[in-house]
């Protein structure tokens, strides 16, 4: 008889499988929802710490990159003030050099001018000397030209037209 129903124990063994699956997914189903009913407190703190470590190291792998930037810009920035510096002093020596040469060529103006008066000042007074001596010059020569003509003899006196003459010559002479 058992043997005589070859598709009923197919149905029955197939019947008996689904059952068992049923029942294990029931059972894991129901059993999930009771595992998770006591999860354990520590689980989630321990889920919690390593959640803010990750954070934590990705923080700081940030703050590694930016302190390296930061040095970074530090370094290039000691190099500006460095030539900065170095350009300054530069400039500061160009202009106490300059300094230096404007005070010197103040001082050599300043003793070319009192020479270049001092020249002038002995110019004029050696004008003045030759426009005397050129005077006296002048005299000493209308004197010799009167003694020349017999003007100025002291043996005849002149007579009133000559003595006019005389002193008209003089004059332009002067």
């Amino acid at each position: 008889m058992f043997m005589e129903t070859p598709n009923t124990l197919l149905y029955i063994a197939g019947a008996a499988f689904l059952l068992g699956w049923f029942v294990g997914k029931l059972g894991a189903y129901l059993g999930g929802q009771f595992h998770a009913r006591k999860r354990d407190p520590r689980d989630d703190r321990i889920r919690n710490l390593d959640a803010e470590l990750r954070i934590a190291q990705s923080e700081a792998e940030k703050s590694r990159e930016e302190a390296a930037r930061l040095k970074e810009e530090l370094a290039e920035e000691k190099e500006r003030t460095e030539s900065r510096d170095t350009v300054i002093v530069g400039h500061q020596k160009t202009i106490s050099e300059l300094r230096a040469d404007l005070k010197g060529s103040v001082l050599k103006t300043r003793e070319l001018r009192a020479e270049l008066s001092n020249r002038a000042a002995e110019s004029v007074k050696s004008e003045v000397k030759l426009r005397e001596v050129e005077t006296e010059l002048s005299v000493a020569q209308a004197s010799t030209d009167m003694i020349a003509t017999g003007v100025l003899d002291y043996s005849m006196a002149p007579d009133d037209e000559d003595a006019a003459q005389i002193s008209s010559r003089m004059k332009v002479v002067t």
